[in-house]
């Protein structure tokens, strides 16, 4: 199996924990699946665990964010069952555990370990998550790989521009990818989230209204070499100060609002053999994300989803 996105991490979703003595109560049914009070309550606690500055959203809020993920984890499993017979064999497990310690800043399981349960988030269960996500990406990679497209010439041409100017820079980034959902309009829409950004700021509005992986770091994305960046984008993010937000942006499977949370110069002095492999391996990760994008809307347009 091949490590095929930046963000596999990022996706990691809680699940349902059982609570005696609750009452239980039906919310969702997704295809034959049901979707209760409790799985949403917990889905909220492992969100917060993965992300302690959801704790600034309300209630409902986050109960919004919990019942989308868990909708969105159903339909993904049930497609991943229908093609993997065997889901036990992954090769590259170990890899994604560390990533998830340096993610909660533990540098072994157990104390990794200590801190689930200080929390009540069950270790097993969050090791099953990261597996189904696993097998998501690599589900996506055997689809669409070979739909994938880069023409290194034009890359190269398009670096040689960038490496051109005289000074070159690089943007700590954060972004919402949003779509528009039955009678929106597009700059109500925009008006909607950037009231949000201002009242809330614009991590919990990543969670809220981004479909990105990213929403679950708040949006973040980190630092990105302007040379990995569309010329379009360049033009933008220059005409930006620190902290400022961005426009919408039409962007392919929705649009793309920016924030730069810091900004520096690059070495000025650039491997360009390197630059162009970094070029590449970036393009093939935001097409095999659209890809991912597309494929779990269609999935979704596909299973009936009944609220109750």
């Amino acid at each position: 199996m091949r490590k095929v996105f930046i963000l596999i991490i990022l996706s990691i979703i809680p699940w349902h924990l059982c609570q005696a003595n609750s009452k239980i109560e039906i919310k969702y049914k997704v295809g034959d699946e049901i979707v209760t009070n409790l799985d949403i309550l917990d889905e909220r606690k492992y969100l917060v665990f993965l992300r302690p500055n959801l704790n600034g959203l309300t209630e409902k809020e986050l109960s919004i964010i919990a019942e989308n993920s868990l909708i969105k984890e159903i339909i993904k499993k049930k497609e991943l069952k229908r093609i993997f017979k065997d889901d036990e064999n992954l090769e590259f497990m170990e890899e994604i555990k560390k990533n998830l310690y340096r993610f909660k800043n533990v540098k072994s399981e157990s104390e990794f370990k200590n801190l689930l349960n200080k929390s009540n988030v069950n270790y097993e269960k969050i090791i099953t998550k990261m597996k189904y996500e696993a097998m998501w990406n690599e589900l996506i990679f055997q689809k669409y790989s070979s739909f994938i497209k880069i023409d290194k010439t034009k890359l190269k041409k398009e670096l040689q521009i960038k490496i051109s100017k005289n000074k070159k820079y690089e943007y700590n980034l954060s972004e919402i990818l949003f779509e528009l959902e039955n009678n929106e309009t597009l700059e109500k829409k925009y008006q909607e989230i950037l009231k949000y950004t201002n009242n809330n700021n614009f991590k919990n509005a990543a969670a809220k209204f981004s479909i990105s992986n990213s929403s679950i770091k708040g949006g973040e994305i980190g630092w990105i070499k302007e040379t990995l960046l569309s010329e379009n984008l360049i033009k933008i993010l220059g005409k930006m100060k620190k902290n400022d937000v961005s426009k919408y942006i039409k962007y392919p499977n929705g649009y793309l609002i920016l924030k730069i949370n810091d900004k520096r110069e690059m070495d000025q002095v650039i491997n360009v053999n390197k630059e162009l492999n970094e070029m590449s391996n970036f393009e093939k990760n935001r097409q095999l994300n659209q890809f991912s994008l597309l494929f779990y809307k269609k999935l979704k347009q596909n299973i009936n989803i009944n609220e109750y």
